[in-house]
């Protein structure tokens, strides 16, 4: 059956849209599922380990606002992906529902940019996953090894790919267990800090409401903005959730739940930790503190000794559980996204086809996890600061296609509007407000990034970081191009809806 004949929505009406049968285990997940894969997917322990201490040196102590403000855009698309998942539920996500709101092109670009954002974070997690496992072993001097933590990274990609495409629920298994991990380890870590600031830390501070005051930290506007990007990323990946809604029970209505309340759930436990931290170590620039440069690659590590004592390693088990899980449900979204690419012709029939045993897109898994190892590999050797440099864009991939959503779920439902005042808000007001705010975001770091003393590298004299995250969002209209005029692409593009 083709795509065109199963995807006739009403334009402006926000009619739902049949979603063609693509072969997935339906009803596999439940509420806790999705919430669960919400919350794993952002990689929270290590997301907030090696992101608080570059929040604290812009914002200081008006980090744990921050936290709330950059969850503000956050929050907004949001629902703008439960609205649009309950009109079409569908695991292209972004893909579908943006072809459905303008066309064949923002479909084709909206799911380039939710692969882009995985293939290219996949790259970080390895290094990260490679390094820390080798933390572990010794004097973790090994984790310097450039060749070994590059092999290790690679490893784990092939199996966390290899355990997505045995099936849903082996995934689900696994992630389970690495949830456990990393929040009973974080949970340790949290209750040792309570026992320590309450038992009198002697370098701590104490608990001020002046944190939380806008006008104060409003009065330097530019760090406020540079410190609400860099929150931006920690609650990335929540979406995760929809993009498994066709394997969920009531796949129009839990996929769109599990997604808000993992929205919730994470600012809680970000702004929480980030507070007990600051409280114990302060914002200070010396020692064990927040501000201390030294710290920044990642806060947890530089504390672990000294709040845990001999079971500091604990920590270092949480930041590579967490990355591990991450790792596995990021390859999920970027193969269901290209699945469903594929079963509407905007890739090549082979991306749509599912493994008839397993149950998961076969091909689409496959190709990810092979991209993003090549990626991986051939950027370590290439160029180390590159890298880097092109994980910093990730924040310009994000902040692309969930404004794309946000402004899909305005123009889909335009025609409800008025219907009622749920609507208005929950379909128009707030979907519109956070592709503002996000849109906004995009060219602010746009723009820091074209400083040439933005991250590690420059290229023609202007940062590496905006020449790699410009290039690769820009090859995704040279392929969309180059499907356009494929025999066996170029029907998508002929057709609207």
């Amino acid at each position: 059956m083709s795509a065109e004949m199963t995807t006739t929505g009403s334009p402006g009406g926000g009619g739902g849209a049949p979603v063609p049968a693509k072969g997935l285990r339906a009803g596999i997940l439940d509420l806790g599922d999705s919430v669960m894969l919400g919350l794993a997917s952002t990689a929270p322990v290590y997301s907030l380990a090696a992101t608080l201490g570059l929040i604290v040196a812009v914002n200081g102590n008006y980090t744990p606002l921050i936290l709330l403000l950059g969850f503000v855009p956050v929050l907004f698309i949001a629902y703008a992906f439960r609205e649009l998942n309950s009109a079409i539920p569908d695991c292209g996500t972004t893909f579908t529902w943006s072809r459905q709101a303008f066309g064949p092109w923002a479909g084709w670009l909206g799911g380039w940019g939710v692969a882009l954002a995985g293939i290219v974070v996949l790259a970080n997690l390895a290094q990260v996953a490679g390094q820390y496992l080798w933390l572990l072993v010794g004097d973790g001097s090994l984790a310097q090894n450039k060749v070994l933590v590059t092999g290790t990274g690679l490893l784990f990609i092939v199996l966390m790919t290899l355990v997505n495409y045995r099936g849903i629920r082996l995934g689900e298994h696994v992630q389970r267990v690495l949830t456990y991990i990393q929040y009973i380890a974080l949970g340790i870590f949290a209750l040792a800090l309570v026992v320590r600031i309450v038992g009198g830390a002697p370098e701590g501070q104490a608990f001020d409401f002046e944190w939380f005051n806008p006008l104060g930290a409003f009065g330097d506007p530019g760090a406020v903005v540079h410190g609400a990007l860099l929150a931006l990323f920690i609650y990335w990946g929540w979406d995760t959730c929809l993009a498994v809604n066709e394997e969920t029970e009531n796949p129009s209505t839990t996929p769109g739940r599990g997604a808000v309340i993992s929205a919730f759930v994470l600012v809680a436990i970000y702004v929480s930790v980030a507070l007990l931290v600051m409280m114990y170590a302060t914002v200070g620039s010396e020692g064990i503190g927040l501000g201390n440069e030294a710290n920044q690659d990642d806060v947890f590590l530089a504390m672990k000794d000294v709040v845990l004592g001999p079971w500091g390693w604990l920590i270092v088990v949480a930041v590579l559980a967490s990355v591990l899980s991450s790792t596995q449900t990021t390859i999920l979204p970027t193969a269901r996204g290209t699945l469903s690419m594929g079963v509407h012709g905007a890739l090549p029939a082979k991306f749509g086809e599912v493994h008839p045993k397993n149950q998961t897109p076969g091909f689409s898994t496959q190709v990810m996890g092979g991209a993003a190892a090549a990626y991986y590999v051939a950027m370590s050797f290439l160029s180390e600061n590159l890298l880097s440099d092109s994980i910093s864009a990730i924040s310009l991939f994000i902040a692309f296609y969930y404004a794309l959503t946000g402004f899909a779920c305005f123009w889909y439902f335009r025609g409800t509007l008025r219907g009622s005042a749920r609507n208005l808000w929950f379909r128009g007001i707030l979907p519109l407000l956070g592709a503002v705010l996000l849109t906004a975001a995009f060219f602010i770091s746009a723009i820091q990034m074209w400083d040439p003393a933005y991250g590690d590298t420059q290229i023609f004299g202007v940062g590496g970081a905006f020449v790699s995250g410009v290039l690769l969002l820009s090859l995704g209209v040279v392929l969309a191009a180059v499907c356009r005029f494929l025999p066996s692409t170029r029907g998508y593009f002929l057709v609207r809806k």
